[in-house]
């Protein structure tokens, strides 16, 4: 058994400032004995339009939030999995750029890499309008599930959330524990948010860690915050909440025993000769 931290902040154009409330993290995370610290979507900036965003993007080797991450990692001996953005891969007349989140591993250097497949595209009455296909790269591939001192990690980002596919496909492979760093809409965290969540961890019989983007980010962008992790049985067993006044975490105990016992009493035996595998 390892004790995780989820960690929850307010993410702005300000990289410099967004690494100090990493830091705030970290050192909390520490002090609280966990062994890896789980940040949210994007956490690198949260961008006012998608020119701002494409002036602020680097590859990961020159931003100094990525490095500064690097740096605790090791000071620290302390994992950190983190949503970033990068530059595109691709050659087009439309600049755009990647979701990708990071696992820094405590000797700081990145060691796994995913890039989101579900892009949020939403036109919510009386709520906000975001295009992000507009501005980012779609990824193309869900990454297997990686070794860590407390379990087989898997990870998807934010709107990939809504799809249940993505998550059974990584239990399939193995998969223990399921990230969903995001950046939520209050309307659509207050709707969808926990209920989601719980969703994947049970029918997945996984652990679901879910680090969360809080507060005003910029005039047009507010995220609903509730970091959560949520054990194989559906049960909510750390939570940060809405606060928005300080980075904050919420610790709980990863127990692979609880996986087994879930996945043994309750066996999910997929009827794929009736209904296609995904």
């Amino acid at each position: 058994m390892a004790l995780v931290a989820v960690g929850q902040l307010t993410s702005t154009a300000s990289m410099a400032n967004n690494l100090r409330q990493c830091q705030i993290l970290v050192k909390k995370a520490v002090q609280a004995g966990a062994k890896a610290l789980f940040l949210p979507e994007a956490t690198d900036y949260i961008s006012s339009s998608a020119e701002e965003s494409l002036s602020l993007v680097k590859p990961v080797q020159e931003s100094e939030f990525v490095l500064g991450l690097q740096e605790e990692a090791r000071r620290f001996k302390l994992p950190i999995h983190v949503g970033v953005h990068e530059p595109s891969s691709q050659t087009s007349s439309q600049q755009r750029i990647k979701n990708t989140v990071l696992w820094i591993n405590e000797q700081g250097e990145i060691a796994h890499r995913y890039q989101k497949i579900h892009l949020f595209d939403v036109d919510i009455q009386g709520g906000p309008v975001l295009k992000e296909s507009q501005s980012v790269e779609p990824g193309m591939k869900i990454e297997p599930p990686f070794e860590t001192a407390f379990g087989k990690v898997a990870s998807t980002i934010c709107f990939d959330l809504r799809f249940p596919e993505i998550g059974i496909s990584l239990r399939r492979q193995g998969a223990e524990i399921i990230t969903y760093p995001s950046a939520f809409t209050v309307p659509t965290g207050q709707a969808h948010w926990e209920v989601l969540l719980r969703a994947r961890a049970i029918e997945t019989q996984s652990y679901v860690i879910a680090a969360a983007q809080v507060g005003r980010h910029n005039e047009k962008r507010v995220s609903y915050g509730h970091s959560m992790i949520i054990d194989p049985w559906g049960r909510i067993v750390a939570s940060v909440g809405e606060k928005a006044d300080e980075p904050e975490i919420a610790t709980a105990t990863i127990d692979l025993e609880l996986v087994k016992k879930v996945r043994a009493e309750v066996p999910l035996r997929r009827r794929t000769d009736v209904y296609p595998e995904v």
